[in-house]
């Protein structure tokens, strides 16, 4: 296929929109999805319909023409389904965005399984700028040949067309990566590949462990996201079965015309087969250590700018890739050369609204996300001193003061931990109750307990959710009233503060346990109670007991024995201003964003048996439970 050039200079590009806009539409590439899969990071880009797409086409062009007026700028040459070979003979296709202009340019690399047309944008914005922008359907998804399977073959297959890309005739040897979500997965497992001309990576919400932290946490499985991701997947996977297996002349004999074979209902088998394999792989063994990043940090040998935000489903593996590749990674360049910005949303709102959920973070919170990644990659790639290489780096938006704020590291050094301790007279159930928190230590109380029924299990409401359509209780920061009202829900809250005080860092839940069950669940909420009574869910987790020494050796506990358990909350950065209320709310279910354990101890992927269990939380001077904060003086 023939490239297609756009013109030399902003008066050119100005006149040619509409023409342009007719040669680009034109292209089959950009209509052979019949149906548009979720991308979990923007979906308001994902459209099916062919009149959406030339909108967006028309809306790029007339985007180029400001910027050409305000610097100069490239013009750009894209050239549509250009074959990459495997090593093993599978034959991958992108699309490539590059300046039309004698030279050799630094190459952006996006490895995607949400079509690769959608970069688009991104592409042509990128190319003007003096990059060759290559983007590419990974194996088995829209136009790329070949089996699609997650993770399974992104180390093999990046390293391939890094390589390919840095020989590019028009390209420079530089490659940098970028995207968000899978399509930071698809650059992490290149880079511990190490394909030699890889020069750095750029991945946006994505995790460090595709068990714990992505299909699992806490040994829970995260049902909402694994069961909207994969019905988002299984589109493109379906059409191409159709489109393969399609016999328009054989079908024409078959009689009657009410058997004719595209009405039969498809069959499951190998649709998403991998869904399958998560449920029979619950624990951390080699299914999942074959593909995990935290297992192979040192192999990791380029800088990475990592990019995260509350609310984001993977927010927990953001953080912990930032942490640990600092110390971990292969090189003295990587190691040196690690960078973070966290803002609000993520999968939950993204980059550029400054309401998520039902908070309005203030005009500070948006932000240009594209111009913060070629920002980085001009310094990177390019050598250009006067992008922000110079800042600090880490970039935290702190919540409550609505503000950025730049950081030396992450955490922050200067962090205390304080331990808020549980207390209860009679009983934490329900906001209603009267558990409290504060920093005296417990003396002789009695525990709290609570019924934990799976037949009626405590409602997901907000929080950190993927994929779309979402469930009407919201996501991201949403008033937690409704769990807060349920008797299997304790409810610990400090008495109004009397000035602001700031929570930034990692947050956990230090708890004594015991359950009538041999295997159940606890999870935690930390909340931000407002002097309106709005009670904004911050950070959380889940912990399911059998896990509580181990993701890799499950042990079914004892009826009535006492447990010591630690619940990762993750992280937040939030100023609890003077006013408002710190709570913490503790129950054992938090569906269907993560699935109900049936208290029963059986395999949870084939379970059927629904047990009710009590959970008992002990707070006294032999069983001290805290949530463990860290404070900011």
């Amino acid at each position: 296929m023939q490239p297609i050039y756009f013109g030399l200079g902003p008066s050119q590009l100005e006149r040619s929109a509409a023409r342009a806009l007719t040669t680009l539409v034109a292209q089959p590439t950009l209509h052979d999805s019949l149906s548009c899969e979720v991308n979990p990071v923007k979906r308001k880009n994902c459209s099916p319909v062919r009149t959406v797409v030339r909108l967006m086409v028309f809306t790029l062009l007339l985007s180029f023409v400001p910027l050409a007026r305000a610097a100069e700028a490239y013009a750009i040459v894209i050239e549509r389904g250009v074959g990459i070979t495997m090593r093993d003979g599978v034959k991958l296709r992108a699309d490539i965005y590059r300046p039309n202009a004698p030279g050799k340019f630094p190459v952006l690399l996006v490895r995607t399984p949400y079509d690769k047309t959608r970069e688009m944008e991104f592409g042509a914005k990128a190319a003007t700028r003096g990059y060759v922008v290559v983007a590419q359907d990974v194996r088995g998804r829209f136009q790329s040949d070949g089996e699609w399977y997650p993770f399974k073959y992104e180390s093999l297959d990046g390293y391939d067309t890094v390589e390919w890309a840095a020989a590019l005739p028009y390209a420079n040897g530089k490659v940098g990566m970028y995207g968000g979500s899978y399509v930071g997965a698809t650059q992490f497992l290149a880079a511990i590949a190490k394909p030699p001309h890889l020069a750095g990576i750029c991945p946006n919400v994505t995790a460090s462990n595709y068990h714990d932290g992505w299909t699992y946490q806490g040994g829970a499985f995260e049902q909402w996201f694994n069961e909207s991701w994969t019905t988002g997947l299984a589109q493109n996977t379906l059409q191409r079965r159709v489109e393969k297996e399609q016999k328009a002349v054989a079908w024409a004999q078959k009689l009657p015309l009410t058997t004719y074979p595209i009405l039969e209902a498809p069959a499951a088998a190998g649709l998403a087969p991998y869904f399958a394999d998560w449920l029979a792989h619950p624990n951390y063994d080699e299914y999942w250590k074959q593909w995990s990043i935290e297992d192979h940090y040192a192999q990791i040998q380029v800088p990475v700018f990592s990019l995260g935000a509350w609310y984001d489903i993977f927010l927990g593996g953001t953080l912990r890739n930032y942490a640990r590749l600092k110390t971990e990674a292969g090189t003295e360049e990587a190691r040196h050369g690690q960078k973070l910005l966290v803002y609000v949303g993520g999968h939950a709102g993204g980059s550029d609204n400054r309401k998520v959920g039902a908070v309005d973070f203030g005009e500070k919170l948006p932000f240009d996300f594209d111009q913060v990644i070629l920002a980085w990659y001009d310094a990177l790639l390019k050598g250009q001193t006067s992008a922000p290489s110079s800042d600090k780096p880490v970039k935290i938006f702190v919540m409550g003061k609505n503000e950025w704020r730049e950081e030396d590291d992450w955490p922050l050094a200067r962090a205390k931990s304080a331990r808020y301790y549980l207390h209860s007279t009679s009983a934490a159930n329900t906001a209603g109750g009267d558990g409290t928190l504060n920093t005296a230590a417990p003396g002789d109380e009695k525990p709290d307990q609570f019924t934990y029924d799976p037949n009626d299990a405590v409602p997901t409401l907000g929080g950190p959710l993927c994929c779309g359509p979402f469930p009407p209780t919201g996501l991201g920061p949403q008033d937690q009233g409704q769990a807060e009202s349920r008797g299997d829900v304790l409810v610990f809250t400090t008495t109004a503060l009397s000035g602001d005080l700031e929570v930034t860092g990692p947050v956990w839940l230090d708890l004594y346990v015991s359950s009538s069950a041999t295997d159940t669940d606890f999870t935690g909420k930390l909340v931000d109670v407002w002097p309106n009574g709005f009670a904004q869910n911050l950070t959380e987790g889940i912990l399911r007991l059998r896990y509580r020494n181990s993701q890799e050796k499950p042990e079914l506990a004892k009826p009535g024995e006492t447990y010591h358990v630690m619940v990762d909350l993750w992280a937040t950065s939030n100023v609890f201003l003077a006013g408002h209320k710190l709570r913490l709310e503790i129950s054992s279910s938090n569906f269907p964003r993560f699935d109900r354990n049936l208290n029963t101890g059986e395999e949870q992927a084939g379970g059927t048996r629904i047990r009710k269990a009590t959970n008992v939380i002990y707070h006294d001077r032999m069983r001290p439970s805290a949530l463990v904060l860290p404070l900011i003086p």
